[in-house]
């Protein structure tokens, strides 16, 4: 065999590997994400970092929605009680009201959606988060669904 052709293989197998690595890497750190997020059966989450729980829709969401066009968040300072609405999402589909997940005081919201609503589309448990709230009650989040019993929930009638 060429020493050509080897190294053309040991370059094949290197980007093989490397891209292997990446997708492993991704999916790793996806996993990571969702473990830090709590859910709600209408298919919000939460991800509480100290007093503060910040909010966006699920993938399931997202997808079952379809294409954002248009929103309405919360002012910040608006207070909400736990499962209230608190944000609408308006798609080529159909309109959807958004539930907090914990109760709370809004202290920012993603304003970049408004220029590009699509966003919640292509990143909805990064970029495409909706608000922040300051946290009026921590114990409210153990009463919400982990990872795995969100991918069960998904899987029964109920959702």
């Amino acid at each position: 065999m060429s020493l050509l052709l080897r190294s053309t293989r040991l370059l094949t197998l290197g980007t093989q590997l490397a891209k292997s690595n990446l997708v492993q890497n991704k999916q790793f750190s996806i996993s990571l994400r969702l473990a830090q997020l709590k859910f709600t059966n209408q298919h919000e989450w939460v991800k509480v970092e100290g007093n503060v729980g910040t909010i966006g829709i699920t993938d399931y969401a997202q997808d079952k929605l379809g294409e954002v066009v248009y929103l309405e968040l919360p002012e910040v300072g608006a207070e909400f009680e736990q499962s209230n609405q608190f944000a609408t999402l308006e798609s080529v589909k159909a309109v959807s009201e958004c539930y907090i997940p914990v109760s709370g005081k809004v202290v920012e919201v993603n304003s970049s959606l408004s220029d590009n609503p699509s966003t919640i589309n292509s990143s909805p448990l990064d970029e495409g988060w909706l608000a922040k709230v300051e946290l009026a009650n921590p114990a409210e989040i153990e009463k919400l669904m982990d990872q795995s019993q969100y991918e069960e929930f998904l899987k029964s009638d109920d959702h």
